[in-house]
């Protein structure tokens, strides 16, 4: 792809809740992707119901952010019902995109809600331009590929195409051990629908073998030194390193994963991407490397080991199954400033840390700087030695002025790094 011709892709971030909006916002995402009341892929956040839709939209438009709405569930009969209202009030708050993967939706969407885009969810497991070219001329404006695709079928994906069809791939986060999210081990096990947004995640469940004959005796799996019995459990996907590759392929927008995640990891990854996506269209080199500083930023939240997925071809010899439980941790948040005034940080707390504390800062202005927390007083202005209760307000002497919002953390402990 000449030069001239590349165009800088939207960076759409996860928004779980208001404050994950505001924080996707603040660290300067193009646009972000929520869910209402029903139709949508996931149920455990918060979500936008009724005027709640309407107030994200608001906010989001004032800033030059685009909002898309996820309707992406496959509806059963008795459901149907409820779609065109649904529909005709999404419209009216303004969201830009309906994120749909069931072909009956479309067509509602077009009826009730003709002036919002249409965009194809990666639960369609759209893997060619056949494909994607029948969503087009039915009304979509785009794609979002499934995640099984290399990025060399994306680049042939985006040949075939109309030039004004968008395409959009994830980029950050969990994946799913089945194709695009099909699997139905949660139903099976637990009767909660993956495709209806309730999926328990039983992949990431431990599992051992029992045999017939030994009831209550049970067998681990060992895939590896350290006797590894999560085999269905998938790693993370990261990409923040393959920025030229991802862009001169012809993606439209990168997607981060992670609608039912914290505020703090949205602002985190959102952060690190657009300063990547940045620094890549400062110089259009093929050999551009994200700064040291934000490929460290993939390890100060809660993940599990990153892998490429399978962009670069079917993950055989380095497989994106992660042989242990839970996240690894290294970083906790001990507080959220809220006023910065006269060399005071006002602040709330949301872990506990000691006078005297290494803080690390975390802005939109800057890459990460340490302050010291002295002179730590409550909110009646009395000296104390640590911030023992969740929530408190507190404050601190720092002579660096810090924005409203600027999120304070500190690293854990080496032995305490890992969750499982």
């Amino acid at each position: 792809m000449a030069i001239e011709t590349i165009k800088k892709p939207e960076l759409l971030a996860p928004a779980g809740d208001m404050e994950r909006l505001k924080a996707a916002v603040k660290y300067k995402a193009d646009a972000v992707y929520l869910g209402g009341s029903v139709f949508g892929m996931r149920t455990a956040p918060e979500n936008f119901a009724g005027e709640k839709l309407k107030t994200a939209c608001e906010y989001c438009h004032s800033r030059g952010v685009r909002v898309y709405l996820t309707v992406n569930t496959l509806p059963r009969n008795d459901e149907l019902g409820l779609l065109p209202k649904f529909l005709e009030y999404a419209a009216e708050c303004g969201v830009d995109a309906f994120i749909i993967s069931d072909l009956g939706v479309m067509e509602y969407a077009k009826r009730y809600a003709p002036q919002v885009e249409i965009h194809i969810s990666t639960q369609a497991g759209i893997v060619n331009y056949a494909a994607a070219n029948a969503f087009y001329e039915l009304g979509a404006k785009r794609i979002v590929t499934a995640r099984e695709l290399s990025l060399k079928e994306i680049i042939e994906i985006r040949k075939n195409i109309p030039a004004d069809m968008d395409i959009e791939c994830f980029v950050h986060g969990a994946m799913c051990v089945s194709f695009s999210g099909r699997c139905l081990l949660s139903n099976y096990l637990v009767s909660r629908d993956c495709n209806r947004g309730d999926c328990a995640q039983p992949c990431r469940w431990k599992y051992a073998l029992v045999e017939e004959k030994r009831p209550g005796m049970y067998f681990p799996i060992e895939d590896s030194e350290d006797g590894g019995t999560y085999i269905l459990n998938s790693k993370d996907m990261c990409m923040i390193e393959h920025i030229p590759e991802l862009v001169k392929a012809g993606i439209t927008s990168f997607k981060i994963e992670g609608r039912a995640k914290s505020e703090y990891y949205v602002s985190v990854v959102t952060n690190a991407y657009r300063r990547a996506i940045d620094g890549y269209f400062e110089t259009l080199s093929d050999d551009y490397r994200p700064e040291q500083w934000l490929l460290d930023e993939m390890r100060k939240i809660s993940y599990r080991d990153y892998c490429t997925g399978f962009f670069f071809g079917d993950p055989k010899d380095d497989a994106n199954i992660s042989l242990r439980g839970g996240y690894n941790r290294e970083w906790d948040v001990m507080g959220i400033v809220e006023e910065w005034q006269d060399g005071i940080a006002f602040c709330t707390q949301r872990n506990r840390f000691f006078e005297g504390d290494e803080l690390e800062v975390l802005q939109s202005d800057r890459p990460p700087f340490s302050v010291v927390a002295r002179g730590l007083k409550n909110a009646d202005s009395e000296a104390i030695e640590a911030t023992n209760h969740p929530m408190m307000h507190f404050s601190f002497s720092c002579p660096t002025p810090l924005e409203k919002g600027a999120i304070l953390r500190k690293q854990r402990d080496e032995a305490a790094r890992v969750i499982v």
